[in-house]
């Protein structure tokens, strides 16, 4: 057969032939703005022939840092199709990470959303690999800005050729696309994707079973594009030619809910904090949700109440999906079988809220301490994964030998597998906490705490809360000097200071001394069972 190499040119050149009349829209502040995969198209074009204008070449890293909107979109294109690689940064990352993953992934040009600026300049003069600041804005006149040397977007595309060929002799197996985790520990991890694992995970995307996105859909990625690809839905909705709706800047629930109203939304992916926020405001508010056909969820597990919800008031099926920036990030979504049609409500909702099935072209094992676990719904062990969009590596970073073992991604989760092979996250081999989707870890939290001069010991442990799903609360010990003289809000703002907002803790328990194991370590087990009501309580 044909040695057809799997590139995203494929995919921007499909949508430029067969859908060229399809809308993509963002919502901006200065309200809703539309064009065509036409435009989009020649647009990515331009951009790309911009880029090489500055002096980009093939295997440079060109880094976004970026909302959902149409001219991330276009990078999304241009940066991979030049021989390039795209790397989304996630804008919700302390200074001291988004420095050392631009310093660490030599990114040679920065583009930035204009009200995104501020941020990119607290790190300005740590970042010498930056040559280029490229500004995304609608204003004709650049800002006032301490960074340089800067650019307008829009007046490179002036120039840029709206009929630039993309490079035809791109190996699919060169790097597309790179995306950090939000560092569980230390700093954070780069993984890097090929053009054929995001060929092929797209076309997963796709799959009856799994998404099932298509030109009749009308597709709304709420999960940011700086993270995991959004999972992949930009790339899925160019090469299926779906409508594609992007909203922007900090939206709401409300924002959600006109969009979803207004553009005929049939398919929106977010965290299950989003999908709350939304409940909370439809369950008050009339809004036309009929359009919609799914919601896919994941990042974290998904509420069985949250599920029930949209499911039975609102009848809007529930897609929950598992996956991480490892995997591309779709590994297994749940979806109903035909044996499963005539259960009772309650066993349908139950399987909802599993992380489903693995979808086709990856292999999963889930291994205990004896081996591989019994598909009983039991034995729990740990997750490994492999397969074409499964990263093999991280990026130049001696802890992926912690990681990738024999061909497998250990993935750290624990989980249980059923009898039909759905899996079932159970635990986490660290002792991290997901808030909203995002993990954020405790260990970080307590050695910063630890070098606070008034503070002798300190842990962290995941709290539930009935919003972010989990949130980080802190167990402080003093020093005996110290007893009874520190205000919680003094180590808080300590934190502020180091870690994103999202990090800080909800809050800070004073103790007289951290319960202990019998090898000294910190009993977390202890005070999670303890605390576990704390957040509800305040």
């Amino acid at each position: 057969m044909m040695n057809t190499q799997l590139t995203l040119r494929l995919l921007i050149e499909r949508a430029e032939k067969y859908f060229p009349k399809k809308e993509v829209v963002t919502r901006k502040a200065s309200g809703i703005f539309r064009y065509m995969y036409a435009d989009f198209g020649k647009r990515a074009r331009r951009l790309a022939s911009a880029l090489q204008t500055l002096g980009v070449q093939r295997g440079d890293r060109v880094a976004t840092f970026a909302w959902n909107q149409h001219r991330h979109l276009e990078a999304y294109f241009a940066i991979p199709c030049i021989g390039s690689v795209l790397h989304t940064i996630n804008i919700r990352l302390s200074s001291e990470h988004i420095a050392y993953i631009i310093n660490h992934a030599e990114d040679k040009v920065l583009m930035i959303d204009e009200d995104l600026i501020p941020l990119i300049e607290k790190v300005k003069d740590q970042i010498p690999t930056v040559k280029a600041f490229v500004i995304m804005t609608d204003n004709p006149e650049l800002p006032e800005t301490a960074l340089h040397p800067v650019y307008s977007y829009e007046q490179l595309l002036e120039a840029g050729d709206p009929g630039f060929q993309f490079r035809s002799d791109i190996d699919e197996n060169e790097a597309a696309g790179m995306c950090y985790t939000s560092a569980t520990t230390g700093n954070p991890k780069g993984v890097v994707y090929s053009h054929r694992g995001i060929y092929l995970h797209t076309m997963c995307m796709g799959l009856a079973d799994t998404i099932a996105y298509s030109e009749n859909d009308t597709v709304m990625p709420v999960v940011p594009m700086f993270h995991a690809n959004a999972w992949g839905i930009p790339f899925a909705a160019v090469m299926f030619g779906s409508k594609l709706v992007l909203p922007g800047a900090g939206p709401t629930p409300q924002i959600l809910l006109e969009l979803i109203q207004s553009e005929k939304i049939t398919a929106a992916a977010g965290v299950p904090t989003i999908w709350t926020g939304v409940l909370q405001v439809l369950e008050k508010q009339p809004y036309d949700v009929s359009s919609l056909r799914a919601v896919l969820c994941g990042g974290s597990a998904a509420p069985r109440g949250l599920i029930k919800a949209y499911e039975e008031k609102f009848g809007i099926p529930f897609i929950h999906a598992y996956g991480m920036t490892e995997t591309a990030p779709v590994a297994s979504v749940s979806r109903l079988r035909s044996n499963h049609q005539h259960l009772p409500v309650d066993r349908l909702l139950d399987i909802r809220s599993l992380q489903g099935m693995l979808v086709p072209g990856l292999e999963m094992r889930v291994v205990g301490q004896n081996g591989d676990v019994n598909w009983n719904g039991q034995e729990m062990g740990e997750v490994w994964l492999r397969g074409p969009w499964v990263a093999d590596e991280y990026y130049n970073d001696e802890r992926s030998k912690e990681t990738f073992i024999d061909g497998w991604y250990h993935s750290g989760d624990v989980a249980t597998i059923d009898e039909e092979g759905y899996l079932k996250l159970v635990d986490r081999t660290k002792d991290l906490v997901k808030s909203g989707g995002e993990w954020i870890s405790s260990v970080d939290l307590e050695n910063a705490l630890m070098a606070h001069p008034k503070v002798f010991e300190a842990t962290v442990i995941a709290v539930p809360h009935p919003k972010w799903d989990e949130r980080p609360v802190a167990f402080v010990a003093l020093k005996p000097d110290f007893k009874d003289q520190v205000e919680k809000q003094e180590l808080l703002d300590y934190l502020a200071g180091q870690f994103a907002k999202w990090w800080v803790p909800d809050d800070i328990v004073f103790l007289d001394e951290i319960p202990k194991t019998s090898v000294g370590k910190f009993l977390k087990r202890s005070l999670r069972e303890q605390y576990k009501d704390h957040l509800i309580r305040m």
